[in-house]
């Protein structure tokens, strides 16, 4: 029923991975440095991969939505049909963007020694396969480009390492932590959580039962901008609040008029200012998220059970954010 293979469904069996083939689920888990960790494939995907197959840009966007899943929370995101579509349809990110991601992994794998030398121009070693995991890069020469540009702003440091492969390595300097922290626009001390969500009272009792204790258990304040009772132009108070804020709770349940703009509009600038969304949805219109969207992880509730959806979101804040400052 399971078969073991060296190989990696997206970019081949040169890419250091593992996989178990589950014939009975018709899937692969798949555990490759490629992607900066585990992913699940469907059958009907990997057939897709390898007779129409992907170009290597391709296969780095859909690393991107792998990466940025798991930061999401998903520790096994799945690769389906329709994950391979979004793929080709999506644009590529910007360059500075890809410089910017580049530096965190390399912020990320220096946090337990500042100073430390990360060999990801070392093609041999799985550091040089998770940076392009990252970086949405596709080569050595992406990385070189992506690390010249760190080292010309003064982020990094390129240092010569003896008897490597590449012999050079990046060193993550005080100015590319500021830079980083610089990026981070919300307080790590902030108390606030923003709740991006559907005003309505069929919402009420998925606030009240389950978003609202589980936010303030964990030892935070929800912010919800109908019930700022100093509002003023409501769409400058909602950009002020989410800057404020340690994370957003965005709720994507909607009614027979369709999504809620707004809920994603609040979602997407806090995601552009690197600040964590956790996201819940009735599990009935889970399916119906938009696309963009339906690639992370979402906490399903359903009607008439609102109270459940305290404990997976209070676990789920204790697992991403840690407990907040009001945590007696």
């Amino acid at each position: 029923m399971y078969n073991q293979a060296n190989e990696c469904p997206i970019w081949g069996p040169n890419a250091g991975a593992r996989a178990q083939y589950d014939s009975r689920n018709e899937t692969a888990s798949v555990e490759s440095p490629r992607t900066d960790g585990y992913y699940i494939i469907t059958r009907e995907a990997m057939s897709t991969m390898r007779s129409d197959g992907m170009d290597d840009s391709e296969k780095a966007r859909l690393t991107t939505m792998l990466v940025d899943e798991r930061e999401q929370g998903m520790t096994w995101p799945m690769v389906r049909m329709a994950r391979i579509e979004e793929a080709k349809r999506s644009a590529p990110l910007p360059i500075p963007k890809r410089a910017e991601r580049l530096l965190r992994y390399l912020v990320k794998c220096s946090a337990g020694e500042i100073g430390s030398e990360i060999p990801v121009l070392d093609v041999l070693t799985p550091y040089y396969d998770r940076a392009l995991a990252w970086s949405e890069s596709t080569g050595e020469s992406e990385i070189t480009f992506l690390s010249e540009y760190l080292s010309k702003n003064g982020w990094v440091e390129i240092v010569e390492i003896p008897n490597t492969f590449a012999s050079a390595a990046a060193i993550v300097t005080v100015e590319g932590y500021a830079r980083i922290d610089s990026l981070k626009t919300s307080s790590v001390d902030s108390a606030q959580a923003f709740v991006a969500m559907w005003f309505d009272d069929e919402m009420k009792d998925a606030y009240d039962k389950g978003i609202k204790p589980a936010i303030e258990q964990s030892g935070y304040e929800p912010m919800r901008i109908d019930q700022k009772p100093d509002a003023n132009k409501i769409d400058d108070d909602i950009i002020a609040e989410i800057r404020r804020s340690r994370f957003l709770v965005s709720d994507m349940t909607h009614g027979e008029d369709g999504v809620r703009g707004s809920v994603y509009f609040e979602a997407g600038f806090a995601m552009g200012l690197d600040i964590p969304i956790i996201y819940t949805c009735r599990s009935d219109l889970v399916s119906k998220v938009h696309f963009d969207t339906r690639q992370y992880a979402c906490i399903g509730w359903k009607k008439g059970e609102e109270a459940e959806l305290q404990r997976p979101l209070l676990q789920r804040i204790r697992d991403r954010i840690g407990e907040g400052p009001n945590k007696a």
